[in-house]
């Protein structure tokens, strides 16, 4: 964890063990709760004033989010596009289908909504780029992405095939998909390098989609693995 208490915050919503909440009106940080200062307002229009603060470690202090889970690892090729990869295998594995690296990234013939990596990355894209309308529905999504860059310089680079995807993204797809994805660590780097050959689970997204609707059936969940250097897998 970086030195710096900024980074170091910036770090833990990469790794999911720390969010963004949105609150109606200031309120100091529950990362520096003792803090006299409080956030600014993050989005306004005519009708609403937003504002954001750090809120507690995903799960809380639940224990579901804690224990170790066993599942075996699926490798997913780590060119820049490994957490879309990870997510359009998982959600083909959950109908049944597998998919070799090359479906992964191009065109393939099974009965997904998006039907490859490239896909869900261009979907972030125009939900959040290219309509201002849907763009309104993701605010998590637009206070995590531009807590560290300007929304302008987001929309350049999620444009491009080797862009990175994390936090921001798995916020939309989530929603977008209607598919509850939750992500996890290895036990032995939750363990600070020690033993443990498990998993542990550090943030979930999309959990209402696991319940399903009166118009829809509860979906499978899709379990990524997030690992050191930013790289993604699926657990399965």
């Amino acid at each position: 964890m970086a030195d710096n208490p900024t980074e170091g915050i910036l770090e833990q919503l990469r790794l999911g063990v720390a969010k963004f909440e949105l609150v109606s009106s200031p309120v100091a940080s529950i990362s520096n709760p003792n803090s006299q200062t409080f956030p600014t307002a993050f989005h306004r229009d005519s009708n609403n004033l937003f504002f954001a603060r750090i809120g507690p470690p995903l799960g809380g202090g639940s224990p579901a989010m804690k224990k170790v889970e066993r599942y075996s690892v699926q490798r997913v090729t780590g060119d820049g596009r490994c957490l879309f990869r990870a997510l359009v295998k998982g959600m083909a594995l959950n109908k049944g289908i597998t998919l070799n690296s090359r479906d992964e990234r191009e065109d393939a013939a099974f009965p997904l909504f998006f039907t490859n990596a490239d896909d869900l990355r261009m979907a972030v894209k125009e939900v959040i780029c290219d309509s201002g309308s849907e763009r309104r529905q993701y605010e998590e999504a637009l206070i995590a992405i531009t807590i560290d860059e300007s929304l302008k310089r987001y929309c350049q680079r999620i444009g491009r095939s080797d862009f990175w995807g994390g936090e921001s993204e798995l916020l939309v797809l989530s929603k977008l998909c209607s598919q509850p994805i939750v992500v996890y660590i290895p036990e032995h780097e939750h363990r600070g390098g020690g033993g443990g050959s498990g998993f542990i689970p550090i943030a979930e997204y999309g959990a209402e989609f696991r319940r399903g609707s009166r118009n829809g059936k509860p979906r499978k969940v899709v379990r990524l693995l997030y690992s050191g250097r930013n790289h993604y897998d699926l657990l399965f």
